[in-house]
């Protein structure tokens, strides 16, 4: 019986993992996730019923929360676009957000709230302690769990401070989907000023004006775990998790009080949060602008091999050339032509980022080899499936045609795309 060729992957190799089907683990994880947020839903469902009024809140409360998230991941998605992280990752943390997250913290915090909190400080008190010490340590603490486990099982997967912000928003997602079905159905089946009046301010307040805040606290816990990510082995990697941790149940905390005083409460934490998000987001830029100058910086040494030259270093140090340079290689040579640049492009940042993490001494040496050999053989490969279709491609606005093409030693200097030439 003769022995079957292995299928070359792109994705495999660019997310670095086995090539084939889809791994057992993810699956088992993902149908977990996936029950834990039906049983969660359920228990909404449930409440609808007790209040007497059918299953009309619960139905009504799921559309609306499920409305924003299509936007609010692709707003986190195009945050992402320089490097993206491994699909399968960023569905597991959604998943686990609005399942085992989700889940978890509403019996646990209904269960404080009950036989804890109320009991001992009446209701009103009671409330106030739960939502503004109890629910904050619940919540970030089960979010930022999935995160030190991306940290502990898949850490080759944190680059930079932009892939925790990444991971943590779309946990967040995850997360504030579900809860924003309890609160959508507490608000129509609230007994005094309930109604759609209620809801409606409840959704403007949830699911306009602050469906980010969820992202935006376990950020922080993203943050530490970046952070620790790109530091040696040892205990050293402890504390920055510690204090990313602290920081988001902070401001989580810091919200949920705020939020009880009402009007002023709530201006005064929109613009403490607001002041929190510019930071994140120039953290990523400055992490962006950090990536561009791996780029240029590794690569030119391949230059030698046919692999880059100084105008696809340009390229790819680009979004904009980015997205050009694929509509080139789509239109002059077909969707998998476009495919293979992508693959290129990609294959090209996390080599960059692996000589960066080598240099850093967070890769082992045979580790990076077995590395580099993949990513560079992707490259080779990639760029022969967009280049392989035409002989002179037309030059394009893009091209940098004073630019030095490919280095001596090219294997097809008559094939450049018009960026290399």
């Amino acid at each position: 019986m003769t022995e079957r060729t292995p299928v070359f992957d792109p994705r495999a190799v660019i997310d670095g993992r086995a090539p084939g089907r889809t791994p057992v683990a993810f699956i088992v994880g993902t149908v977990i996730t996936a029950a834990c947020a039906i049983i969660a839903l359920g228990l909404d469902a449930v409440q609808s019923l007790q209040a007497g009024e059918g299953a009309v809140p619960f139905m009504v409360a799921l559309p609306l929360a499920l409305l924003p998230v299509p936007l609010l991941v692709g707003v986190v998605l195009w945050m992402d676009r320089l490097e993206p992280e491994p699909r399968g990752n960023l569905i597991f943390a959604f998943g686990w957000g609005a399942g085992i997250a989700a889940l978890l913290a509403l019996l646990i915090n209904t269960a404080g709230l009950i036989y804890i909190t109320q009991p001992a400080l009446g209701t009103t008190r009671g409330e106030f302690v739960s939502a503004a010490f109890g629910a904050p340590f619940v919540e970030e603490t089960l979010k930022g769990g999935v995160l030190v486990g991306l940290l502990w099982r898949r850490r080759k997967e944190f680059d930079g401070p932009t892939d925790g912000v990444i991971y943590a928003a779309m946990v967040g997602l995850g997360f504030a989907m579900i809860e924003n079905v309890g609160y959508y159905i507490t608000a129509l089946v609230t007994p005094v000023q309930g109604g759609v009046e209620l809801l409606g301010f409840t959704f403007v307040l949830r699911g306009i004006l602050a469906p980010m805040l969820h992202p935006l606290f376990t950020s922080m816990t993203g943050l530490g775990v970046a952070y620790a990510a790109a530091r040696p082995p040892g205990w050293g990697r402890a504390w920055p998790v510690i204090v990313g941790w602290l920081a988001a149940m902070v401001l989580h905390g810091l919200w949920n009080a705020l939020s009880a005083w009402g009007a002023p409460g709530l201006s005064i934490g929109y613009a403490i949060m607001s002041c929190v998000a510019v930071g994140v987001i120039a953290v990523l830029v400055l992490d962006r602008r950090r990536l561009v100058r791996l780029i240029r910086r590794y690569l030119p040494p391949y230059g030698a091999t046919g692999l880059v030259s100084a105008d696809d270093i340009a390229m790819l140090g680009s979004l904009r050339a980015r997205h050009r340079a694929r509509n080139w290689a789509t239109a002059t040579a077909g969707l998998a032509a476009g495919k293979a640049m992508a693959d290129y492009q990609l294959a090209a940042t996390e080599l960059a980022l692996l000589h960066s993490k080598a240099e850093a001494g967070v890769v082992p040496a045979t580790d990076f080899l077995d590395r580099q050999h993949d990513l560079v053989g992707l490259m080779h490969v990639a760029r022969e499936a967009f280049l392989s279709r035409h002989e002179e491609p037309p030059a394009a606005p893009w091209a940098s045609l004073g630019g030095s093409g490919f280095a001596q030693g090219s294997a097809r200097p008559a094939s450049l795309p018009p960026y290399a030439r």
